[in-house]
């Protein structure tokens, strides 16, 4: 007597209750809330950059406003007034120029930032990032730095925030050589100047320095929010596919379990006789 088409697909599904099986459903069923997740992360990542390279373009778009409107001293530059153009009047102070420690230009070349105070006409100082020079001599001994315009002028540039270790990842490295410095911050430059310093620097962009030096640095790039779009369908098709593929490999499973027990059913024929 033969079971019931439901009796036996109970009887060939009964390896779903084996440790194998049970541990691959385990994991089937980890997975997918897993996939699912990561998949949201990587949705709150694409926003998140999408949302910030938004704020740089509509920054960088922006008309040029006097820099004391957007700081102050004491003041942290936040994420909408970044990379707004700003533009003050004022006269270079190289006396008390500094150079930044191990930056790169667009090539990938290692070399210095030159940091010069910039005296307003009220007396406080803004920190004007010039550009990138390269590293040709000694670390331990000041560059030679390009002179900035001499007397009162007027610079255009991208208000940037103090810079710090933990944004950063750079080292605030102790007894550097003198007039170098690891990090751009406000702060620090007015304890150094003993003067008031507006918050954050700017990263001049206008006029352009005189025979190409030191080199501006460039616009900011977008971060690749695509990316992150790409991967959030990625994970969400993996979280599809799971279950899906435990489908066909129990039925796989079922089928090859069928035919071997209908083999082990049918009686063997008898030899002819002789």
């Amino acid at each position: 007597m033969h079971p019931t088409p439901e009796l036996y697909g109970r009887l060939v599904y009964r390896f779903l209750l084996t440790r194998q099986w049970v541990i691959l459903t385990l994991i089937t069923l980890l997975l997918i809330p897993v996939m699912i997740e990561l998949g949201f992360w990587q949705k709150h990542r694409y926003e998140e950059r999408s949302a910030r390279n938004q704020l740089v373009t509509d920054a960088l778009s922006a008309e040029p406003v006097p820099v004391e409107q957007l700081t102050s001293p004491g003041h942290r530059v936040t994420r909408t007034e970044r990379y707004h153009s700003v533009t003050a009047t004022g006269t270079f102070d190289t006396g008390h120029e500094v150079v930044v420690r191990r930056r790169v230009n667009s090539d990938d070349e290692v070399g210095f930032h030159v940091l010069t105070p910039f005296v307003l006409g009220d007396g406080k100082v803004l920190l004007v990032n010039r550009g990138w020079i390269p590293a040709t001599g000694s670390q331990t001994a000041f560059p030679k730095v390009p002179e900035p315009p001499a007397g009162r002028t007027t610079i255009t540039g991208r208000l940037k925030a103090d810079e710090t270790t933990a944004a950063s990842g750079i080292k605030n490295v102790e007894g550097l050589p003198d007039r170098q410095i690891m990090l751009i911050n406000s702060a620090e430059e007015a304890r150094r100047l003993g003067t008031d310093v507006l918050g954050g620097y700017v990263e001049q962009t206008a006029p352009e320095p005189k025979g190409d030096t030191p080199q501006q640095i460039s616009d900011p790039g977008k971060e690749d929010a695509p990316l992150n779009y790409a991967y959030m369908v990625q994970w969400w098709l993996f979280a599809a596919a799971v279950p899906v593929g435990w489908v066909v490999l129990a039925r796989r499973e079922a089928r090859e379990r069928a035919r071997t027990a209908d083999g082990e059913s049918t009686p063997r024929a008898e030899p002819a006789a002789v």
